[in-house]
């Protein structure tokens, strides 16, 4: 768990509709902005390590999505809405330089923005996800019938075997916390998403980071992506699954670091 002197450190803000943290606050005009995207049933503080420690290298924003953590309005069951959201985020907030990094749903998005709205953005990074998510039956049954199951679940499902699910779970739990009604129109929108006759159209540097043990988006939906996106980067996070920005933050902070670090000025 991060201490309360971290949580000091960030700036907690609301921007019409959506809640986001960031890392320093105005925004830096002349530095890239990392834009990071929870993915499905989570929120904000699902990037606190992020946010707070890449700030050396970037301005760090992590967002609520809609219906999620303190955004308000309704959870989406379309990624392309999701995608619209973040966009007028971005706008209303004059985000400079925007580099979406998401995770699973968040990466569902930042391809959506990579592939229609290319242009705005100088870089993507791509994050344990996939160009089509189709999601195991099990998973939308139970966020119907047990939500506290499907909490338990992500613990379970969502970890290396190698880590640590005693000392992980609260903090999954705290950055998993929304309406099962939001939940579920979060996994309809990976259900129904595939792009993957568009991963073609991307021109912008993209870094595409797997986790070797994520058993929800393995590590081909990885290399699939960056076979098809000319010039994409790969990077393995080691002994970490789908949830590795709180396996392994450090490994992923450096990871994105490397990669802000090779990008044209």
């Amino acid at each position: 768990m991060w201490s309360q002197s971290t949580e000091e450190k960030m700036d907690s803000r609301i921007s019409g509709s959506l809640g986001f943290i960031s890392g320093s606050w105005p925004l830096n005009a002349d530095k890239p902005t990392l834009v990071f995207i929870h993915g499905s049933s989570q929120n904000r503080f699902f990037w606190r390590s992020q946010v707070q420690d890449l700030v050396d290298a970037a301005n760090t924003v992590a967002i609520d999505l809609p219906g999620h953590g303190t955004s308000t309005g309704q959870g989406m069951d379309h990624v392309a809405d999701y995608a619209r959201a973040v966009v007028r985020f971005m706008d209303e907030e004059k985000i400079p330089h925007p580099i979406p990094c998401g995770l699973s749903l968040g990466g569902a998005i930042t391809l959506e923005l990579l592939i229609n709205h290319g242009d705005r953005f100088p870089a993507g990074i791509l994050m344990n996800t996939g160009a089509r998510l189709k999601v195991n039956p099990f998973i939308l049954k139970t966020i119907q019938k047990d939500f506290d199951k499907f909490l338990e679940s992500v613990v379970t499902m969502g970890i290396s075997k190698k880590s640590d699910a005693n000392a992980l779970r609260p903090l999954i739990r705290e950055t998993s916390a929304c309406l099962p009604e939001v939940a579920l129109g979060d996994y309809q929108a990976c259900n129904r998403f595939d792009v993957m006759d568009g991963l073609h159209l991307i021109k912008t540097p993209v870094l595409v980071l797997t986790a070797a043990d994520d058993v929800l988006t393995p590590v081909k939906y990885g290399l699939y992506m960056a076979g098809k996106i000319a010039g994409a980067r790969v990077h393995a996070i080691e002994d970490a699954g789908h949830l590795s920005p709180l396996e392994k933050p450090q490994e992923v902070n450096n990871a994105i670091r490397d990669f802000l670090r090779q990008l044209p000025d």
